[in-house]
């Protein structure tokens, strides 16, 4: 039981750090995914959406201390009885999800490892065991280094997520898992390649045979029966494939300008997902900053879900040299974390991406 404890507590407590790590990356895009655990009747606490993100900071790194004490061994009974807490809840969280397929994507590796409702519970279940395991062999949890060096270790991993936190708030994530990091091309990220995976449905058929109602399953065609059609039900039992990019237009009264846009060879995107959120008052810098990707012979747009009473308000107060268009909230909230963020492509592919912070970092050739 001793070594068994002492591997499974290795193994969890390096999945807690690396779950942990992936999401203190992006809080941002966890916080996002918190917002939809808030209001989608999962958790139904809608009051907690403007915390979202202060709870998403706090929770991961909670998550990679709690990774780091079960390894080093530090008071073992709060660390168990914190893991078994977290894992109970989550276990909940995502069986209720997946159960009412209310979010379809758990988060618990942000965009690093996509997992699907039930594949995110049976994660959760064989933690949940493993975590049991240790729970029931926590005796035999003990520090693996003496007490000056552990708490040195701790508060050492402590700051070191403050500290990286921090960095990423401001700036954006070091690593990017999303399908806009730059060198990546969005108009080939949109396409589907010919050998792709497709979609298998499965088709219920009701019908009234002499009275009696039966039920006929086939792939899709319509069954031969000397009977009266009543329903037909269906349900995907093989998802197709989808391209990592979807959902992507550049809208304009009604038009959508995506592919031409993305012939551009030089394009600034300024990307504002909710102007109301919006640092308002950097656009006083991303009109010197845009004025000078004009003068360079660049085409710059905006893209924003607010509506046009807003943009054009923005765009007269600050008298932007450009125009906004619509694209999907959730799409751009994916494209950059920052709000407002700014892009410069070369023929739909990514060749800067900056945070408002740091638009004095473009360059425009």
């Amino acid at each position: 039981m001793k070594y068994l404890v002492g591997v499974v507590r290795i193994f969890v407590g390096i999945l807690f750090i690396i779950s942990g790590f992936i999401k203190l990356n992006d809080p941002v895009g966890f916080s996002f995914k918190l917002e939809e655990y808030f209001s989608q009747g999962v958790l139904d606490l809608p009051f907690l959406t403007p915390f979202a993100l202060a709870i998403s900071i706090l929770v991961v790194i909670v998550e990679v201390m709690v990774g780091v004490m079960l390894i080093l061994g530090y008071k073992r009974k709060i660390t168990v009885w914190t893991l078994l807490a977290m894992i109970i809840f989550f276990t909940f969280l995502t069986f209720y999800s997946a159960y009412f397929n209310k979010v379809t994507d758990c988060g618990c590796f942000g965009d690093a490892i996509k997992l699907t409702p039930w594949e995110s519970f049976t994660k959760d279940i064989v933690l949940l065991v493993l975590i049991l395991i240790i729970y029931i062999g926590r005796k035999y949890i003990t520090p693996l280094v003496n007490s000056k060096t552990l708490m040195t270790l701790l508060i050492g991993s402590l700051l070191a997520c403050v500290a990286y936190v921090y960095y990423v708030l401001n700036h954006l994530p070091v690593i990017d898992f999303r399908p806009y990091e730059i060198g990546k091309n969005i108009e080939e990220g949109m396409s589907t390649p010919e050998d792709a995976p497709k979609a298998i449905f499965e088709y219920k058929w009701k019908f009234n045979v002499n009275g009696n109602q039966e039920i006929y399953v086939t792939n899709g065609d319509y069954p031969t029966v000397d009977g009266e059609f009543i329903d037909v039900e269906t349900s995907e039992i093989q998802a197709g494939y989808e391209p990592p990019v979807h959902d992507f237009t550049i809208e304009q009264e009604g038009e959508d300008f995506a592919s031409s846009l993305l012939q551009e060879p030089k394009l600034v995107m300024v990307i504002a997902y909710d102007l109301r959120k919006s640092n308002l008052e950097v656009f006083k810098e991303i009109k010197t900053v845009t004025d000078k990707a004009l003068k360079s012979g660049y085409k710059v747009i905006g893209m924003s879900a607010s509506g046009p009473d807003q943009t054009d308000a923005l765009k007269k107060e600050n008298n932007l040299g450009f125009d906004f268009y619509f694209t999907d909230e959730t799409t751009l909230k994916t494209i950059v974390r920052s709000n407002p963020g700014i892009l410069v492509l070369e023929k739909g592919t990514i060749k800067q991406k900056v945070h408002y912070n740091d638009l004095e970092n473009l360059v425009f050739e």
